[in-house]
């Protein structure tokens, strides 16, 4: 293979990526329920570990294979697992609606997802107006790991169930994962995994919230809260 081919290989590998990661974001708010969101969670992490992989092979980085492996067992495996037994002991019996998930939108699933679509443009055009651009960093992949960050924060802003913006902020360090590997993809491993911590901690305290809030309002709806404030 002709070296110099490789860098465009790489960039469109992780272009294609990326939008994928988009489109799954905006199905993240078409969901109701918070077991399809975890679904669509999934892929989305699978395709970050393939990410890493095809950089690891593209820039000779043996340490990204680590990281992929990592990332997929944490993401793919461990923090769906966590939250389908945490979902599974708030569920109603046979036929009751499910509690805090189900209609827990504060906007119908298709105005959430225009109105993600304006998130997006807004992310894209406004990082694609910095002009980063490189063969270490496709511009493409940067302009939509932005977007995918604000239809992230968007995600847990219309939803008002503790499990879907859990499932959001989750998503939002699958985003900032997207441009930590195209931008910075040499890093050591130490570095690297560091990420996959802070998605450690933010699993552990969304599932003590998600439990804790279930025991006190019998319910994963955040509606309630509105009252408290100021």
């Amino acid at each position: 293979m002709d070296p110099t081919q490789a860098p465009g290989v790489y960039e469109g590998v992780a272009n294609v990526i990326a939008a994928v990661m988009l489109l799954i974001e905006f199905g993240l708010l078409r969901q109701a329920l918070a077991r399809d969101q975890i679904r669509l969670y999934m892929a989305q992490s699978a395709l970050i570990s393939v990410l890493a992989i095809v950089i690891a092979a593209d820039r000779n980085l043996p340490d990204l294979y680590a990281l992929a492996a990592l990332s997929a067992a944490l993401k793919v495996v461990a923090v769906p697992l966590v939250m389908r037994r945490l979902l599974a002991r708030t569920e109603p019996e046979e036929g009751e609606e499910a509690p805090g998930v189900a209609g827990s939108q504060t906007l119908s699933p298709a105005s959430a997802v225009l109105a993600g679509i304006v998130l997006a443009a807004v992310g894209f055009f406004c990082f694609g107006a910095l002009k980063i651009h490189g063969p270490a960093a496709p511009a493409l992949a940067l302009a939509l790991a932005a977007a995918m960050v604000l239809v992230a924060f968007g995600l847990m802003i219309v939803r008002r169930d503790v499990a879907s913006q859990a499932i959001g902020f989750f998503t939002l360090e699958n985003a900032i994962s997207l441009a930590a590997l195209v931008v910075a993809s040499g890093l050591p491993l130490i570095l690297e995994t560091a990420f996959l911590f802070d998605l450690l901690v933010a699993v552990v305290v969304f599932g003590m919230l998600i439990r804790t809030h279930h025991v006190r309002a019998e319910s994963l709806s955040t509606a309630d809260l509105t009252r408290l404030r100021g």
